[in-house]
C-alpha cells in the first residue's frame, strides 16, 4: 500500500528566531508537565521536569496563578492546573468537524468488534498522542481506562506507531531522533525495533500493530488519516483483550475495518481537518 505523503516544512529552529518568545515557550511548558497522574506539583518538581531554574519557574507559576491557569496550595506549598486551562482543550475540540464526524462511526465499530475505538493527535512534544475521542464498545467487558485528553507514547502504542508510520522518513527521523533523547538506552532499543516493525506493517497492510507492548494484555491496530494538504496527520486505535483480539483477526477483520472507517472520515470531511 502507497504511503500517504506529507511535506516536510524546512524551518530554523524556532528558538533561532527573533519572533521566538521564549518566556512563552517556557510557561506553556510548565503547563505541559503535569500529567493525569499529578494532582499538585512543586516549584521544585516542575524545574526538574522543564530543566529550568527554580527562579525562573517560581515567577512563571505565580504568573500562571495570577492567571488562572494555575492554582495555588498555602498548606502545601504546590500547585495545581485549573479550571482556566479547560478553556483551550473545549474551544479546540468544538472546533475539530472531524471529531464530530468519527464519533458515530468509532461507536458503531466499538460495538460491532466488542472493542474500544480512539481518535488522537500528536502533541507538541513529539513524545505523546493524545485523545480527542474515545468510544467503548456496548456490552463489552473491557474498557479502555483512559479519558479525552490523556496522553499514551508514540513508540508504544499502535496509535502513536499509525501516527509515525505516515509521515515521510525525514520528518520521522526528526521525530525520532528528539524523542531518543527523552529515553533511556535500553528502553529505547526496544521502542526502535517495534516503531521499525510498525513501519514495515504499514507498507505492507496499511495499518501498525501494538500487541501488549504498551499494555500487556491488550492488543491494539492503528490506522494514520493525513488531512488534504498533507499537512497534519491525525490516527485512529482500536484495542481489544488478547483472549479477544487476535493478531489474526486484526490483519484480516478488525484492521480493515478501521482502514475502511479512516476512509469513510476523511470523505465526509474532505480531508480537511
Amino acid at each position: 500500500m502507497k504511503r500517504a505523503h506529507v511535506p516536510v516544512l524546512r524551518t530554523r529552529s524556532p528558538q533561532l528566531d527573533r519572533r521566538f518568545v521564549t518566556a512563552l515557550a517556557r510557561g506553556l511548558d510548565i503547563l505541559r508537565c503535569f500529567s493525569r497522574k499529578d494532582r499538585e506539583l512543586g516549584n521544585a518538581e516542575i524545574a526538574k521536569r522543564t530543566r529550568l531554574a527554580k527562579p525562573t519557574v517560581s515567577r512563571l507559576t505565580f504568573t500562571l496563578t495570577q492567571l488562572g491557569y494555575l492554582t495555588y496550595s498555602p498548606e502545601t506549598g504546590r500547585y495545581a492546573l485549573s479550571v482556566g486551562v479547560l478553556s483551550f482543550s473545549h474551544s479546540y475540540l468544538g472546533t475539530l468537524d472531524v471529531r464530530n464526524v468519527a464519533r458515530p462511526l468509532m461507536q458503531q465499530l466499538a460495538d460491532d468488534v466488542h472493542a474500544s475505538v480512539s481518535l488522537g493527535a500528536p502533541d507538541p512534544s513529539g513524545e505523546h498522542m493524545v485523545f480527542l475521542e474515545i468510544c467503548q464498545g456496548s456490552g463489552q467487558m473491557f474498557h479502555i481506562s483512559l479519558d479525552v485528553g490523556s496522553r499514551v507514547p508514540h513508540g508504544w502504542t499502535a496509535m502513536g506507531r499509525a501516527y509515525l508510520a505516515a509521515l515521510p522518513q525525514p520528518a520521522r527521523e526528526e521525530r525520532l531522533i528528539a524523542y531518543r533523547k527523552m529515553t533511556p538506552r535500553p528502553q529505547w532499543e526496544a521502542i526502535e525495533a517495534g516503531i521499525e516493525k510498525a513501519v514495515r506493517d504499514y507498507e505492507r497492510f496499511g495499518f501498525c500493530l501494538s500487541v501488549g507492548e504498551w499494555v500487556k494484555d491488550v492488543w491494539a491496530v492503528g490506522v494514520p488519516m493525513v488531512s488534504r494538504e498533507g499537512h497534519r496527520v491525525l490516527a485512529l486505535n482500536c484495542s481489544g483483550p488478547i483472549f479477544d483480539m487476535t493478531r489474526q483477526r486484526i490483519i484480516q477483520d478488525v484492521g480493515p475495518r478501521l482502514l475502511a472507517l479512516r476512509d469513510q472520515v476523511l470523505v465526509a470531511t474532505g480531508g480537511v481537518f
